[in-house]
């Protein structure tokens, strides 16, 4: 397995790369954001372990431009800043599990396995239902012709339900992949933003996307007219 880390503290990154290598894996470093997309771009990594605050380009920016590139590699970002609107960015932009500083060298081995264990799932250009399509490389919606402005959030739910067409969802698998495996906060969020969601790609176009299963949770359907 190889990884890449993307650290600029050069002494920590030393750290890392040795306990990596220790445990078996192949592990490159770069210490700048831009030398970092760089080899993310030019190698195939199992993993990139990406820092938030980076030289040249930030592990934000790093991230948007592999996902706008179609890189699907999983990425697990590192921050010493400790709040849930960094953890909230980071998702919102395509990681896929993240980690505050300090940490356990234990932990963070286990959350590397968890990812490849996932690894990078193939991605299709353009998810449908009806005339509703999320295109996940260009981040747009259409209901039809007319385009549909989301939050990012409610873009990877709706992407999140586009996948699993016609599968009955609970809220707590919801919350799992499109918020994250750690949150821990109320599970009516999910109640909200389905709310958001419908008042935008199924009442003005007088449809009913997504069906509410009783005592389980949400569904997605293929496009009903009222």
């Amino acid at each position: 397995m190889r990884l890449l880390i993307v650290e600029d503290e050069r002494e920590f990154a030393e750290t890392l790369r040795r306990g990596l290598v220790a445990e078996g894996f192949t592990t490159d470093v770069a210490h700048t954001g831009r030398e970092g997309l760089w080899r993310a771009t030019e190698h195939e990594y199992d993993v990139v372990v990406l820092d938030i605050m980076l030289p040249e380009l930030s592990g934000y920016e790093v991230l948007k431009r592999l996902r706008a590139a179609e890189n699907w590699t999983p990425v697990l970002m590192l921050t010493a800043k400790d709040g849930e609107y960094d953890e909230a960015d980071a998702f919102d932009l395509g990681a896929d599990d993240y980690l505050s500083k300090p940490f356990s060298f234990v932990v963070l081995i286990a959350r590397l396995r968890a990812l490849l264990r996932r690894g990078a799932p193939a991605r299709p250009a353009v998810l449908e239902a009806g005339d509703l399509r999320l295109d996940p490389s260009a981040r747009t919606v259409y209901r039809g012709q007319k385009r549909i402005e989301l939050t990012a959030r409610e873009f990877g739910l709706l992407e999140f339900l586009l996948r699993r067409p016609g599968t009955a969802l609970t809220k707590n698998e919801i919350l799992n992949h499109v918020w994250d495996a750690h949150y821990d906060g109320d599970e009516n969020v999910v109640e909200v933003y389905i709310g958001y969601l419908r008042r935008k790609i199924d009442t003005p176009f007088g449809t009913r996307t997504i069906e509410t299963v009783r005592g389980v949770g949400y569904r997605l359907v293929d496009v009903t007219r009222s």
